[in-house]
């Protein structure tokens, strides 16, 4: 009878331990994806009106890798703008973020020339900028359709050659 328990035990003990190991892996990578990035100040200027809203700049690879994964919420003002550094063709995905998102596909001169509304928590389909970009602006779900953003709308930033001035005309 104490074979077959024999045999268990170290199987046992590895699935155990293999379980904490993603455990542990699984908690410290959400505490990394947490990290909030320095922020900035933007301004989407609409036929609405000019809404300021205050983001985290993602410019490195790494953190445009990570972009909002794992947060469970994001503020009506808030969002993450997303640094190319270059135009170029760009795909976004929603592997592992929770929330929706809008994102808003940005030239160098800081005109909108594409609006994805809404994208789906953890949908791994690609949503291409269909042409080059500099930025990409993500914001809350449903935001862009809130404040009347359309393609030709323009982003203020000193991204784009021209800084965000510093009152909202929209309540948040």
């Amino acid at each position: 009878m104490n074979a077959p328990a024999q045999r268990e035990g170290p199987w046992a003990r590895q699935a155990l331990a293999g379980a904490a190991a993603l455990l542990v892996g699984l908690a410290f990578g959400m505490a990394i994806a947490q990290t909030r990035l320095p922020t900035d100040h933007l301004t989407v200027v609409t036929g609405t009106g000019r809404h300021l809203f205050t983001v985290e700049v993602a410019r490195t690879r790494e953190q445009r890798m990570r972009g909002l994964m794992f947060r469970e919420s994001l503020r009506g003002n808030a969002g993450m703008l997303f640094d190319f550094r270059v135009d170029r063709p760009v795909g976004m995905w929603m592997k592992n973020t929770l929330i929706s998102l809008d994102m808003l596909f940005i030239d160098r001169t800081g005109a909108i020339v594409k609006v994805a509304h809404s994208a789906s928590p953890g949908d791994l389909r690609l949503i291409e900028s269909e042409r080059p970009v500099r930025a990409v602006l993500e914001i809350p779900g449903g935001r862009a359709a809130h404040l009347g953003v359309a393609v030709g709308d323009r982003v203020e930033h000193p991204m784009f050659g021209r800084a965000a001035e510093p009152r909202p005309t929209t309540a948040e």
